[in-house]
């Protein structure tokens, strides 16, 4: 009766949504369909920013050919709905919700005699509750969420001068791994006032200390700085909205930081801005969909990057496979002590330290100055641009200072060594197209 069971999956028509309804589905989720009422033409290119439709793409050229309006979707759910509607007529069902788990209307002779499932039991899958009594077979009561205990209510009323005065407010927190989505609620109450401008930087510090539970830091806003002594679950800074997250192990812990996890998986997911500092390895599919965060961390799992369109990334310490998946846009700086960095990078969408001076020493060499683009050629032994060496030391020296690591102090003592063992990781058509707005730039201010 507490439960709401969703289905998904291929729902196409109203005849869909029926069987999933009478399999004990209270809700269901479509995808594909309505996105081709929008428009979609299934050309499967959303991650090549070439969307000849122009959903999937930041290019302005292919985003003025999107058709699509919402009509078109709100169309497409009415035609399901009335559908649905004509087939509960014919079942003798007046709401939908008592039609939700009636598995004795679905007509599954045909199903189960057909050869392809021969071998296969579905008993359990098409028995009916034997409950005869009242107990509902669909979601009938809310739960209690106990939201009005959760630990954002305390952050919130301790950050009151803040949220109110904009004054500047410190304070200590304990955070424990029941603790979900820790500072999402804060972050909204500033959002509410102030927008997504938020407050000055530094305007609420909060010094937490535990094992922060799932989606710690998520939606943090402008002005919001959480430093964390302990470790964090998956999902830490998800939505990161222009806030700072701090993490770093107690000084009393057993451990090597830079070679031990401090944060699970999927980190800074979907993340538009702010800045986040690991002292410690982060797990699998780190900055995934990031798209304006800056984010410094001492190793990171499979994946990194994965899907990344913005921001800035340090990794200062070993990566697993497949970096830079689908890497559309932003710029990731991989400390590469052992040159095997390109083997674990994927190539299909980004180069690694493309500079200027490259190009010209292509030229220089007999060979046509685009071969800067060839995927997977690439020539990894040359040093990063001035400015990119003062960024990459700037984050460093912010992450030495806002976590004490020892790993940055040594990279810092020993600069001109290290420096050179970084590797630029930048998507091909990114900076093709900075490059080009640097000349689009350059050429209006010459025109005035």
């Amino acid at each position: 009766s507490r439960v709401v069971v969703q289905a998904d999956g291929g729902l196409r028509t109203g005849r869909d949504m029926i069987v999933a309804a009478l399999l004990g589905a209270d809700e269901m989720g479509f995808a594909t369909a309505p996105l081709i009422a929008a428009g979609c033409i299934m050309m499967r290119k959303c991650h090549l920013n070439t969307c000849p439709v122009g959903i999937a793409t930041q290019d302005p050229v292919l985003r003025k050919r999107f058709t699509g309006k919402p009509e078109h979707v709100i169309n497409y759910f009415f035609y399901i709905a009335e559908e649905a509607r004509e087939y509960m007529a014919q079942m003798g069902f007046k709401t939908f919700d008592e039609m939700v788990g009636q598995v004795d209307m679905l007509d599954r002779a045909d199903a189960i005699s057909h050869w392809k499932a021969q071998g296969l039991d579905f008993t359990k899958l098409f028995a009916k509750s034997e409950k005869q009594d009242t107990t509902p077979i669909f979601q009938t009561e809310l739960q209690n969420h106990n939201l009005g205990a959760v630990l954002d209510r305390s952050l919130i009323e301790n950050a009151a001068p803040a949220l109110e005065k904009g004054e500047v407010v410190t304070f200590d927190a304990k955070i424990t791994n029941v603790d979900r989505s820790a500072g999402a609620m804060l972050s909204g109450e500033v959002a509410k006032k102030y927008g997504h401008d938020g407050l000055p930087e530094d305007t609420i510090n909060i010094n937490m200390t535990g094992i922060a539970g799932q989606s710690f830091g998520a939606f943090t806003a402008r002005g919001v700085t959480i430093t964390l002594t302990g470790e964090a679950n998956d999902y830490v800074a998800k939505g990161l909205a222009g806030g700072k997250l701090i993490i770093r192990p107690p000084e009393n812990a057993a451990i090597v930081p830079e070679q031990s996890i401090i944060v699970g998986n999927t980190v800074l997911y979907g993340a538009i801005a702010g800045e986040v500092y690991f002292r410690g390895i982060a797990g699998e599919r780190f900055a995934v969909r990031n798209s304006g965060a800056v984010a410094v961390v001492e190793g990171v799992g499979d994946h990194g990057c994965e899907y990344m369109t913005g921001g800035v990334v340090v990794v200062i310490g070993n990566t697993g496979r497949n970096f830079a998946a689908g890497m559309s846009g932003g710029v990731a700086y991989v400390l590469d002590e052992d040159d095997t960095f390109a083997k674990r990078c994927n190539l299909a969408m980004v180069d690694l330290a493309p500079i200027p001076a490259e190009e010209e020493a292509l030229a220089s060499q007999g060979h046509q100055a685009g071969d800067l683009h060839s995927h997977g050629l690439i020539d990894v032994d040359h040093h990063l641009s001035e400015l990119d060496a003062a960024r990459l030391r700037q984050l460093i020296e912010n992450h030495k200072n806002y976590t004490d690591s020892g790993r940055a102090a040594d990279i810092l003592d020993n600069w001109d060594e290290m420096l050179p063992k970084f590797v630029k990781v930048m998507p091909v058509e990114y900076r093709r197209a900075l490059l080009e707005m640097e000349q689009q730039q350059a050429a209006s201010i010459a025109a005035q």
